[in-house]
């Protein structure tokens, strides 16, 4: 799908001694007839195929490119407005939504639960069917994946995930955004998670195949992903010939890994857990140890917010870690996941 232009994208500097390194990837204009993103939800990465997906990466990228690195003003959403629910606070999640809405010419407006009435004093239903009255799309940041299907299936606008107890698709687009940056393709490479079954490894496995990449995944036992998700992961691993392994073991998935990849071991709402946690987690922790397994040209990924006990801080400040450019990216996909749900011929604008 991609050809004929080439983007220039600066890499994250290295840090500490490191020189700066410049990337090309090749990337080109996207088949309108084949990738229509206009009035669709972004729930889960499950609803959208490898192009698709690939579309709003290089939409991303171009973002970047041209309002970063050659000051354009792009007021891309100038006069729509956007509503942002949020069950669970976030630094990276508001920040992102909030910055690059207003930086395309959007308003955003921030929604807790102290001020709306989501699903208590009025039905999701009704808050859906509100919201499309008010605003353009909606990003909620929820607890439940049933409450984003419910106010995906009442509302007349695009409902887009900022995190859910199953999915977070906005952080996946961000971390592939990283590493095409990084590595220049991600074809081919072998993804190494080390943690918890959560909402992260249930949007890697709903993904990762369908650009070639390998799967390695190592939770504690109970601590294991979806079954359902398993099994849909491993259709995907078939259908594109990728890998796909489950294990208890850290060092074994962390075995010829390009990417390592943890999360928080106690995500919102599982405070109550922590000490159990804890005990079923040690062994888990990322280290240079882990790393030494690992491919030549490792790099390590995290979402934030990140403890000690789930990286060291040797790997977490080395120069291999991408942590801080995978969080900045979160600003440039976010903006392309609420702008190319707007506009079927959003490509256009920018060549």
């Amino acid at each position: 799908m991609l050809s004929n232009l080439r983007i220039l994208l600066n890499n994250a500097a290295l840090r500490k001694g490191h020189t700066s390194v410049v990337r090309h990837f090749w990337c080109g204009k996207p088949v309108q007839s084949q990738v229509q993103l206009k009035g669709r939800d972004l729930l889960t990465l499950k609803n959208f195929t490898g192009e698709e997906i690939q579309y709003m990466l290089w939409l991303s990228a171009d973002l970047k490119f041209r309002i970063k690195q050659k000051g354009e003003y792009l007021p891309l959403l100038q006069g729509k407005s956007l509503g942002m629910i949020f069950e669970k606070r976030s630094t990276r999640t508001r920040l992102s939504t909030e910055t690059g809405f207003a930086l395309l010419g959007g308003h955003p407006s921030f929604l807790t639960t102290q001020d709306i009435h989501l699903g208590v004093n009025e039905s999701l239903t009704d808050t859906a069917r509100v919201l499309s009255s008010m605003t353009d799309a909606v990003l909620a940041r929820v607890y439940k994946q049933s409450d984003l299907d419910t106010l995906a299936k009442e509302a007349s606008i695009p409902i887009v995930n900022g995190l859910s107890d199953l999915y977070h698709p906005i952080q996946i687009l961000a971390d592939y955004l990283t590493l095409q940056e990084h590595y220049g393709s991600l074809k081919g490479l072998t993804l190494s998670w080390i943690g918890d079954g959560n909402n992260i490894l249930h949007s890697i496995m709903m993904s990762a195949a369908k650009f070639g990449m390998h799967l390695q995944a190592a939770t504690p036992k109970g601590y294991e992903p979806d079954p359902n998700i398993v099994k849909l992961a491993e259709q995907y691993a078939k259908e594109n010939g990728t890998k796909l392994s489950m294990t208890n073991d850290p060092l074994e998935a962390a075995r010829g890994g390009n990417v390592l990849i943890t999360d928080t071991w106690i995500s919102m709402g599982q405070e109550d857990e922590k000490k159990k946690r804890l005990q079923a987690f040690q062994g888990y922790q990322v280290t240079m140890k882990t790393a030494k397994v690992a491919a030549s040209d490792w790099t390590f990924l995290h979402c934030l917010p990140r403890k000690p006990e789930e990286v060291d801080d040797e790997v977490f400040y080395s120069p291999r870690s991408l942590v801080f450019p995978e969080a900045e990216n979160r600003k440039w996909t976010i903006m392309v996941s609420l702008r190319s749900h707007h506009a079927p011929c959003l490509g256009s604008l920018f060549l």
